[in-house]
């Protein structure tokens, strides 16, 4: 099956092997911005979806090239080259094991299954996640999955962000849908709390790209790929704000990094700069609940989208978990004591 996905850099052919997930083929033209650049640092940039110690294994073994050629990690590019990744992905993951996990399945059809993530469910195997996750449970729900690409995973949430996904569970589906995330033709609505009172809500229009500091983590930068979020204020609370998000694109970590960058980290998101603050005078109960709220605040609360095969209209929302409706009634209840 082939997709194409428009990126920063233009159209990225990506082939995947039905059969295997774990088989890459990629190509995308590297851009006269890079000239110059060593081929690994550009690689780095154009295939941020994987390592530099995996672009750079895949130079060495030759299923990194240039127009077909091999070269070496430090070999200078011009600008107009094709960069070519044929390999075989490393991992000690099982994309294929179907586990018995409780889903919660909001809709389903020969297409597409609609379901409501919790919190906690790490969505596909990975580095310290080699089973356990959304896809084994998927597999055991529906066994066919085995035979598409990622097990019919189009888009992902973050492992403690809770909320509304598509799968697809045709080939079919899985190509329309994948084209119409590109093309942002998915509607994703988001419900967060953030630290700090927002006056007002804003667009964010900030590339997020990997931190060169810490490749675990994303962040603002001038190199990264185009990242747009709509925020809107919902509530309003002593120290905090509960805010309605809605996503221009799909970067990983997107909101996150966003309301990083505007001086408003999302409650309980140490990982991008959750202080742990408390309004002032608050209760017992309301601080120990900030200060131990286990995960970032942040819920996928609607998905708008066309049904891939019978292009009707198809509308879900998810209702807000019991741990972030507590936290927003604390945070209510704490401002209303004060007026």
């Amino acid at each position: 099956m082939k997709v194409a996905i428009l990126t920063k850099f233009g159209r990225v052919a990506t082939v995947m092997n039905d059969q295997d997930p774990q088989r890459i083929r990629e190509e995308v033209s590297i851009p006269a911005e890079l000239a110059g650049e060593r081929v690994d640092k550009a690689a780095a940039q154009l295939l941020s979806d994987y390592s530099r110690a995996e672009l750079t294994r895949w130079l060495g073994e030759g299923s990194l090239t240039i127009d077909g050629s091999v070269v070496k990690p430090k070999h200078k590019v011009f600008g107009g080259e094709r960069l070519m990744l044929s390999a075989q992905r490393q991992s000690r993951e099982d994309w294929y094991a179907a586990q018995d996990i409780a889903l919660d399945v909001m809709f389903e059809d020969d297409n597409v299954l609609v379901l409501n993530k919790r919190a906690g469910l790490v969505v596909h195997p990975g580095a310290g996640n080699a089973d356990g996750t959304l896809v084994n449970a998927l597999l055991h729900h529906r066994p066919a999955l085995s035979q598409l690409a990622r097990a019919g995973i189009v888009h992902r949430l973050d492992k403690d962000t809770s909320g509304i996904m598509v799968v697809a569970t045709s080939p079919l589906a899985y190509q329309r849908l994948v084209l119409a995330i590109s093309e942002r033709s998915v509607q994703r609505r988001y419900l967060a709390v953030c630290e700090g009172v927002m006056i007002a809500g804003q667009d964010i229009d900030r590339p997020v790209g990997r931190d060169p500091r810490l490749r675990t983590r994303q962040a603002v930068r001038e190199d990264g790929k185009p990242a747009q979020t709509q925020v809107r204020v919902r509530d309003r609370y002593r120290a905090h704000t509960a805010v309605d998000l809605v996503l221009g694109s799909g970067r990983t970590h997107q909101i996150r990094v966003h309301m990083q960058s505007i001086g408003h980290a999302l409650v309980g998101d140490t990982t991008y700069g959750c202080r742990r603050i408390v309004p002032e005078g608050a209760s017992t109960e309301t601080v120990a609940l900030l200060q131990r709220y286990s995960r970032q605040a942040l819920h996928a609360t609607e998905l708008n989208f066309k049904h891939p095969v019978s292009r009707e209209a198809m509308h879900f929302s998810a209702p807000i978990p019991e741990d972030l409706q507590a936290l927003m009634d604390a945070l209510a209840h704490d401002r209303d004591r004060f007026h």
